[in-house]
Formats: structure tokens, C-alpha cells, sequence
């Protein structure tokens, strides 16, 4: 009984790079949830939509495109660009799923978000690759996420608008917090600053829907170069 009790509390612990994301997901859900509603979704569609696409920025657009009358073919193409950023974030996490079966790399490639590959990074670079821990982190934060949804669900037809209760600020908040904690050295904060810069310049200019993957590459372009130079210039 006491190694069963053990081998519990270590699994709760192992989950515990989940909490800053659940504490996000849960209003941000809900907000999706009451403006699906509100949207025209049934109650169905909304949670599906949550288990099946499992992308809040997606998902929070479609639900605007679907209310607007958009046709089915433009909303699909108009999420997919948004989405080409995960190509990105897979590929930065590539190198440490290399011993992983391919069952456990779809599993979880299909419940990465900006925001897991934020706690992942940080996971993977202190060697905590684990299969196991971390699908159950990302299934974890998928539930809350879910969760999230039902509530908001249940609600939409209560709450017409959630700007009031400032929902929208929760995800921000948490991705910045977990960028902070990547920020190691001087070059990590040029890049964070640089790409932070580079997206509103383009999202200023009109590039809404690239902005965040142009910035990245750019950015990453910079600290790049400033590396090998500095290293050329110190050697």
C-alpha cells in the first residue's frame, strides 16, 4: 500500500508543469465555450470542436468566421495558416522524441499547443522525456481545457459577452510567464524582444495571419547570427 501511495504522489508531481497551463486553459475555455454558444454552435459542436481541434486561437476564430457566415472551405484554410507556427514548435522538439514510438509521437504531436511546448522546452532540456509523464501532462491540460468549454457551454446562454471579466487576458498572461522562464541569457531575451517587435511591426502592417511565424524566423535568424559572430569574435 505505501509504495502504490508513493507511486501516486509521484505521479501527481510529475504533473505539476500541467497547473500554470490548467489555470490558464479553464477561463480561456470558457470564454470559447460562451462565445461558441453565442456563435451558433450547439453544445455538441462546442466541446467536439474542443476535443477533436484541441487550438484555442483556432478555435476562437472559427467561431468568429462561423457567426459571420464564412463558407466551411474558407474557415479550414484560414485556421491551417494560423496553425503553421506548430511546424515550427515541432520541429525545435523533434531532436528529443527520437527514441519515442511513433504511436507516442502522434499522441503527441496531436496535443501540442504554444502553450505545453512552452512547459516542454523546458522539460526536455533538464532530460525529462519521459513518454509517459508527458502525455499525461499534455492530456491533463487538454482536459482543463475541455473542461473549460463544458462550462462555458452551459453558461453561453447566460453571459453575452466575456470582455467584462477580462477572460481574454488569461492566456497571454500565462505564455508570457512561461517565456520568461526560458529567458536564460542575454541572447534568449534579444531574441524574445526582437520577435516581440518584428509581430506587431507586422501585424501593424497588415500581416495578421504570418505575423507570428515571420517574427520567429526572423528573430531566430538574429540570434543566430549573433551567436556565430560571437563566438568568431571570442575564439
Amino acid at each position: 500500500m505505501g509504495k502504490e501511495e508513493n507511486r501516486f504522489w509521484a505521479f501527481l508531481r510529475g504533473l505539476a508543469p500541467a497547473v500554470p497551463v490548467v489555470m490558464g486553459y479553464l477561463p480561456i475555455g470558457f470564454a470559447y465555450g460562451v462565445l461558441a454558444i453565442n456563435g451558433g454552435l450547439t453544445a455538441f459542436e462546442t466541446v467536439a470542436m474542443s476535443v477533436i481541434v484541441y487550438a484555442g486561437s483556432a478555435q476562437l476564430m472559427a467561431v468568429s468566421l462561423f457567426e459571420a457566415g464564412i463558407n466551411p472551405f474558407s474557415i479550414i484554410a484560414t485556421t491551417f495558416i494560423v496553425n503553421l507556427r506548430h511546424l515550427l514548435m515541432s520541429a525545435s522538439l523533434a531532436p528529443y522524441l527520437e527514441r519515442w514510438r511513433k504511436g507516442e509521437v502522434a499522441a503527441f504531436c496531436y496535443e501540442l499547443t504554444d502553450e505545453s511546448f512552452g512547459v516542454h522546452s523546458l522539460r526536455f532540456e533538464r532530460g525529462e522525456t519521459a513518454p509517459h509523464q508527458t502525455l499525461s501532462i499534455n492530456l491533463t491540460c487538454q482536459l482543463a481545457w475541455i473542461a473549460g468549454t463544458v462550462l462555458g457551454a452551459l453558461a453561453g446562454g447566460l453571459i453575452r459577452d466575456v470582455k467584462p471579466f477580462a477572460l481574454d487576458y488569461a492566456l497571454p498572461a500565462m505564455f508570457i510567464a512561461l517565456l520568461v522562464l526560458q529567458i536564460k541569457n542575454r541572447l534568449h531575451l534579444l531574441a524574445a524582444l526582437a520577435a516581440n517587435a518584428l509581430s506587431l511591426f507586422f501585424w501593424l502592417g497588415g500581416v495578421t495571419q504570418w505575423n507570428v511565424i515571420l517574427a520567429t524566423i526572423l528573430a531566430a535568424a538574429l540570434a543566430a547570427g549573433v551567436e556565430t559572430w560571437t563566438k568568431r569574435t571570442s575564439s
